[in-house]
């Protein structure tokens, strides 16, 4: 009792004192109230079963390629979706947000990232939370067709959009209207350090033994430059990034990776109407995942904290089945944009 007071004390603080950070309309049903229970139930239970893709296969400019599962209805607005680390198109929170794009008559566009469309990429590197180039290579080959763009990203996907939006400002098309973001680790240092908590040991284990079947087949494309000797001693992000992430990727270490991949220090340089919606019980996100003072100084971009949510969750109960997540992304193009 002591602990939820202090939060939703800290959640008072906040959206009083930050008039960039605006009152949540999210009210969880009350069996969801626990930050792991909203995170776990979707994950294990969601099931939505209506989306029918069209697959292209995209050529990247490396030679490499990327799927991108379309499921569009005639209109000339767009979303582009963005999904989370390990994450696909075939994710739940994914589809649940294509079918309500669909229903109210916007097309939608769910990129998988690198090694994430059920086939290996061909190039030695992956994918990580400062890929821009891939999203924008995305953005440029669907821009010619669509009058509207937004994009919308989850997690790991919510800090590439934003990440792009920021640092790329100059390079964004101006069909690209807006964004939403949900559950964004604005702050990976910070992220990392919330995830390597004993209390989230259940979801540190899950990525990295996931992250461990991408290890495995690309020491089966590149014996010469990558292995998975003593793998199971990784145990935290920090171990996986620093053996991994930032020599694939041209970083000199962990710390390095997640500094310059954040996408908090580039807050203030989006110029699109931007919202940012974290949830204060999210086991992945502390502290500077919350970038209330980034926000503030930027017209374009709002942060919207809600009691409840955990991470990509906002569960909610009405007989559309739509999630919260996806009733606030589109009052969010319908209203805001």
């Amino acid at each position: 009792m002591v602990v939820a007071d202090a939060l939703f004390g800290f959640y008072i603080a906040l959206i009083t004192q930050v008039p960039a950070m605006i009152n949540s309309t999210y009210k969880a049903p009350w069996l969801f109230r626990n930050g792991h229970v909203h995170t776990i139930y979707p994950n294990l239970f969601r099931k939505v079963e209506d989306v029918v893709y069209q697959r292209e296969r995209m050529t990247t400019p490396d030679e490499d390629f990327l799927d991108l599962d379309w499921s569009v209805v005639g209109s000339d607005s767009l979303v582009i979706i963005s999904h989370g680390l390990e994450g696909n198109s075939l994710r739940a929170y994914v589809t649940g947000m294509v079918r309500t794009m669909n229903q109210e008559g916007i097309d939608a566009l769910a990129w998988n990232f690198r090694g994430c469309s059920g086939e290996p990429n061909r190039q030695l590197r992956l994918y990580h939370n400062g890929d821009f180039e891939d999203l924008q290579s995305v953005v440029t080959h669907a821009a010619p067709a669509y009058r509207n763009i937004y994009l919308i990203g989850f997690s790991m996907g919510g800090n590439i959009n934003l990440f792009y939006l920021g640092k790329h400002a100059a390079a964004v098309p101006k069909c690209v209207k807006g964004s939403i973001s949900f559950s964004v680790p604005c702050d990976l240092t910070d992220a990392s350090i919330a995830l390597g908590r004993k209390a989230n040991s259940l979801y540190m284990k899950r990525f990295l033994r996931l992250l461990h079947e991408k290890i495995k087949t690309k020491q089966t494309q590149y014996p010469q430059l990558i292995n998975d000797l003593n793998y199971e001693q990784l145990k935290t992000f920090s171990d996986f990034d620093s053996r991994y992430t930032a020599p694939i990727h041209g970083f000199s270490s962990a710390e390095d990776y997640w500094q310059k991949c954040s996408c908090r220090p580039w807050l203030e340089q989006i110029k699109v109407p931007s919202l940012i919606v974290n949830a204060l019980d999210d086991p992945f996100l502390e502290g500077g995942c919350y970038p209330r003072k980034e926000c503030e100084k930027n017209p374009h971009t709002k942060l919207e904290v809600t009691r409840y949510g955990g991470h990509v969750g906002f569960i909610a109960l009405n007989r559309q089945h739509r999630y919260w997540s996806e009733q606030r992304a589109m009052k969010f193009i319908k209203d805001e944009v």
